[in-house]
Formats: structure tokens, C-alpha cells, sequence
């Protein structure tokens, strides 16, 4: 169990530093990983066309470098999903935060919701696969069906939201997630994660990994917060 107000480089270990804006520049990703860097985070998320720019500016970093799957509706066919995996191990990415086909999963069709993230897994060459599951969208039978299914492709992570659904990760959401799964697979929680409250919160529900846009922020906090407490 980590000690979350002594281990400030642990709770670094465990964020992905995010920049999925459709805007992002040259100049805004070399920030993004110059950051990564500095804070020593598990990785930098970032869109597949930056995966190359973060391989480059995290030459000789122990910081991963995660890209987005058919994201953020999880709505383009298996082989687009297949290609752009391959496409962007290629480029140097070592993970994938992937999106389920939501519509599918709500349909019945679970082979074939099945079938999609095997594929990803196929393509990721061993690299590690989380899914996002849109927690949002899903009614609480199917957030268990989705969990199941995760759980049985043998990918790496189930990961709550994209960021673009109301509300994001909730703690009773990795309360469900964790009670379905147990310790099979890990949980990414993601989505309106933007102070050291709501991290601790999260690794308390359940959650080995954290996405954030605010990572730095959050690093501050805590900071000051093991600061507050060492002066008394």
C-alpha cells in the first residue's frame, strides 16, 4: 500500500501525464514531456500523431509514452483499430489506452466487443493495453459486462472514461470495477482528475494508474501538503 503523503515519486509512478487537445503544437508536447521528465510520471498520453515527437523528447527518460485508439468513440472498425495500434508501436509507443465499441457493447454483441480489443492486443506486440470503457455511457449491468469481457481478452487495464463523458472516474465506479475484477486486472481511473484529493481517493478505490491534464498541479499540491505536515 503506498504511503500516499511520503510518497510523493510514488504517486508520480502512477500518472499519465495527458495532452489530448485537438491544438496541441510541436511547443506544447515538449512541454508535456519535458514535465513528464522532470516529475519522473509513468508516462506521457498523448494523441497518435505526437507519439514520435514524444519518443524523440524522451530519449534516454524512463517516462512510457501512451497513445489514444480509436478515440474518443471507440467507433472505427477492428482493422482500423488493429493498423493504428501497429501504426503507433511503430512509432515507439510502449501503451495503449484504446476505446471499447460502446455502441456494440450495447447492442449485445459481445463476441465482437471481444473480438476488437483481442485485436488491439495482437497488434500492441505485448506492449500494455488499457481499454476505456465510457463509464458514463454504461448502465451498471453493463459497466460489470464490460469488465468481464476486459477481463477475459487478458488485456492490462480497464480505464473509465475518455475525458469526454460526464462525469468521469467516480469512486463508486472503481468500487464496482474492482468488485467484478478483483485483482485480474489493473484499474486506470480517468476523467475530472484535478487535485491530490481526488488522486488519494482513487488509489484508495482501487486504481493503479491515474490520467490527468493537471499532473503538475497535483505534484504541487502534495508537495506543499508533505511540506505542511514535516513543520509540525
Amino acid at each position: 500500500m503506498i504511503n500516499l503523503i511520503e510518497s510523493p515519486e510514488k504517486i508520480a509512478k502512477i500518472i499519465d501525464h495527458t495532452n489530448l487537445k485537438a491544438d496541441a503544437t510541436v511547443e506544447d508536447i515538449e512541454k508535456l514531456c519535458n514535465e513528464a521528465k522532470n516529475y519522473e510520471f509513468a508516462s506521457v498520453c498523448v494523441n497518435p500523431a505526437n507519439v514520435k515527437l514524444c519518443t524523440d523528447f524522451l530519449k534516454e527518460s524512463d517516462v512510457n509514452v501512451c497513445t489514444v485508439i480509436s478515440f474518443p468513440l471507440g467507433a472505427n472498425t477492428s482493422k482500423m483499430k488493429f493498423f493504428e495500434t501497429r501504426d503507433v508501436i511503430g512509432f515507439g509507443a510502449s501503451e495503449v489506452d484504446m476505446v471499447m465499441n460502446i455502441g456494440a457493447l450495447k447492442s449485445g454483441l459481445e463476441e465482437a466487443v471481444k473480438a476488437d480489443i483481442e485485436g488491439v492486443i495482437a497488434a500492441a506486440e505485448g506492449n500494455i493495453v488499457k481499454v476505456i470503457i465510457e463509464t458514463a455511457l454504461l448502465t451498471e449491468e453493463e459497466k460489470i459486462l464490460a469488465c468481464e469481457i476486459v477481463k477475459d481478452t487478458g488485456a492490462n487495464f480497464i480505464k473509465t472514461s475518455t475525458g469526454f463523458g460526464y462525469p468521469g472516474a467516480t469512486v463508486e465506479d472503481l468500487a464496482l470495477i474492482k468488485r467484478t475484477i478483483g485483482s485480474s486486472v489493473n484499474i486506470k481511473a480517468s476523467g475530472g482528475i484535478n487535485n491530490i484529493k481526488t488522486v488519494f481517493d482513487m488509489v484508495k478505490a482501487g486504481a493503479a494508474r491515474i490520467g490527468t491534464s493537471s499532473g503538475v498541479k497535483i505534484m504541487e499540491e502534495l508537495l506543499k501538503l508533505n511540506q505542511s505536515i514535516e513543520s509540525i
